[in-house]
């Protein structure tokens, strides 16, 4: 098993690569390679845990033989079991990290999808929509799952997000492997009907958020060529243009070919936003080249559930009511608090039902 010093060396010549701005045209070896970073991360954690408990062991086999108070001879017999069988547990979970690395890839259905959130119509209330759905998405994930990563969001001053973009991952251990076949249900205009914590005369208003749902492809599906890509760098801003940091971290990237425009500030370190928004640009970008495949073939899809427009309302939350009413099956669901917690399955499962 390798060393700690030998898997950081890899890790920083790797992180100099990475630093490449040509290798952002590579799509195939810029995904190879960010895949290998977040392997190495992995085992660099999981090797500083073995060498702080080795650490620990040694240092009590000192205490033991070397004549110290009872006292802390006795502390130092007790920690010992606890912290062989710790040694023991981290070195089997750095091997199960070696074999799920080497272990073949999957291959059916898409494990990854990016969900992008915006607010609609309704100002201050629309936002914090948005930071609702959100929220609901995300302990949906938790309940199936799945790994969470916010790729770029812009918040509001008052907890809502004007925009808020994150990618879903399917885990060893999820329960369902095709995240896609499962959220492609949510994309389009959500509604919703209730008093805005903004509002003092008690009136309900309705405002709306949009959800837009893309998988992320293989990295052989799209080809970025060298030169089409126009990157810039800029500090990042939060809430009320107060800056997140001081250094150039967000960056910017065009798609010269298509205009297709994106952006990440989600993190502080700028290769991070760099990797961040080339997973929003080739997800788009797929998202594009199947749109264009489905505009030839004869309206099968229009008959779809799966493939309702982003232009077209999908579901309404109405809070005074406490019902949720999907509009494509004309079908309604009470409890609208728990539903915005995260319990969407039996929902989603309908919707499946329906489009079989």
């Amino acid at each position: 098993m390798e060393s700690l010093e030998k898997t950081q060396a890899e890790y920083n010549k790797l992180l100099e690569q990475l630093s490449n701005p040509g290798l952002v045209s590579d799509s195939d070896k810029f995904e190879k390679l960010t895949k290998r970073k977040k392997f190495l991360e992995k085992m660099i954690e999981k090797q500083k845990e073995i060498a702080d408990v080795k650490k620990q062991i040694e240092e009590n086999k000192a205490i033991i033989s070397g004549g110290d108070t009872s006292e802390l001879v006795t502390i130092a017999q007790s920690e010992s079991s606890f912290l062989q069988e710790k040694e023991r547990r981290l070195e089997k979970e750095l091997s199960d990290i070696l074999k799920e690395e080497n272990s073949p890839a999957k291959t059916s259905g898409f494990e990854s999808v990016l969900i992008e959130i915006r607010a609609g119509t309704g100002g201050d209330e629309a936002a914090l929509f948005a930071g609702d759905l959100y929220k609901m998405y995300s302990r949906f994930a938790i309940e199936m799952d799945w790994g969470q990563k916010v790729l770029d969001s812009h918040p509001t001053d008052l907890g809502g997000f004007k925009e808020v973009i994150f990618e879903l991952k399917s885990t060893k251990q999820s329960r369902e492997k095709d995240v896609f076949s499962i959220m492609k249900y949510e994309g389009g205009v959500h509604r919703v009907q209730r008093i805005p914590r903004t509002e003092k005369t008690g009136r309900v208003h309705t405002s709306t958020a949009t959800v837009a749902v893309l998988p992320k492809p293989k990295p052989t599906e799209i080809k970025i060529k060298p030169g089409d890509l126009k990157m810039t760098y800029c500090k990042a801003s939060g809430p009320g243009g107060q800056y997140v940091n001081k250094t150039e971290s967000a960056v910017r990237i065009v798609h010269l070919p298509t205009g297709l425009t994106v952006a990440s500030q989600s993190e502080r370190n700028q290769l991070q936003n760099k990797e961040n928004a080339m997973s929003i640009l080739v997800a788009r970008l797929y998202k594009m080249k199947e749109q264009e495949q489905l505009s030839k073939i004869a309206g099968k899809r229009k008959s779809q559930i799966g493939g309702a427009k982003r232009a077209e309302k999908i579901r309404t939350y109405n809070f005074p009511q406490d019902r949720v009413t999907d509009h494509r099956i004309k079908k309604s669901w009470h409890d609208i608090e728990g539903i915005m917690e995260g319990k969407i399955d039996k929902m989603i499962e309908v919707l499946q039902k329906s489009e079989g």
